[in-house]
């Protein structure tokens, strides 16, 4: 059985509905936003009740991202953003989680390409210092372009660092086929974030209601890099159960 997530965006009463028909894991949201960072043990604690709450699924983490910058020439910013990707790193080894998402955090109107590799490839490092044991997954958000990930990817040099293609991301924001994008990232996309819409917006709707060619992508994606997870991220049972239907067919070994 692929190993398949389910992000906490739909209602606690919903969540455990769907954990009872799927087995699926758990993709938390919590620990992507600061207030919850803020306050650590506490959040820690409510968070443990709540996965237990729905079965003790496997667990997966998405970082936080708002007003963050892993590239960034400003010292405290770099700080800031270090500490609470720490903070999350801390929470994810207590609860068990095997992975972590985080954003790659460009803004293409903002930053230029030339040079940014580079200085994700010095903040990813300096992050995963000293570290091991849960992977690390840089997840594709406004990206326009696929060739600075890849070059972060070929350029960290450690075990538990890869890639997290977002397909409805690299659809709607991008001019590049999101098969280009799968085709391209090959053997560093480690976790895939699935949902769909209609190349204008990042609408997640579920897998079929969109445009993205969903049937050629998610078994090239498979059968290029073995050991991929998935996280459906639509929200409520109706799109999740009908994402996980067909994502699941399309996996079956």
């Amino acid at each position: 059985m692929a190993d398949i997530y389910i992000s906490g965006l739909s209602e606690p009463d919903e969540m455990k509905e769907i954990f009872k028909e799927t087995g699926a894991g758990l993709e938390t949201i919590t620990f992507s936003q600061s207030a919850y960072l803020d306050e650590l043990e506490t959040s820690i604690a409510s968070e443990r009740e709540l996965i237990a709450s729905y079965g003790s699924p496997d667990l997966s983490f998405h970082g936080p991202f708002l007003d963050l910058n892993p590239m960034t020439y400003d010292s405290l910013i770099y700080k800031a953003t270090m500490t609470r990707f720490n903070q999350c790193y801390e929470a994810a080894q207590v609860l068990g989680a095997k992975k972590i998402v985080y954003h790659s955090g460009m803004i293409p109107t903002v930053y230029f390409i030339q040079g940014w590799a580079e200085r994700m490839i010095a903040f990813w490092k300096d992050f995963l210092r000293d570290k091991s044991g849960i992977g690390i997954c840089m997840e594709n958000v406004l990206d326009r372009e696929y060739e600075p990930l890849l070059e972060v990817a070929e350029g960290i040099g450690h075990p538990d660092f890869g890639l997290c293609l977002d397909i409805g991301h690299a659809h709607g924001y991008s001019e590049h086929p999101v098969t280009e994008w799968a085709d391209a990232l090959k053997g560093h996309i480690r976790h895939v974030h699935v949902h769909d819409n209609d190349g204008s917006w990042d609408h997640h709707r579920p897998l079929g209601e969109g445009t993205i060619p969903y049937e050629t992508l998610l078994p090239m994606i498979a059968g290029q890099n073995p050991g991929v997870s998935w996280t459906i991220e639509c929200i409520g049972r109706r799109d999740v159960m009908l994402t996980y239907e067909r994502l699941t067919a399309l996996l079956v070994e």
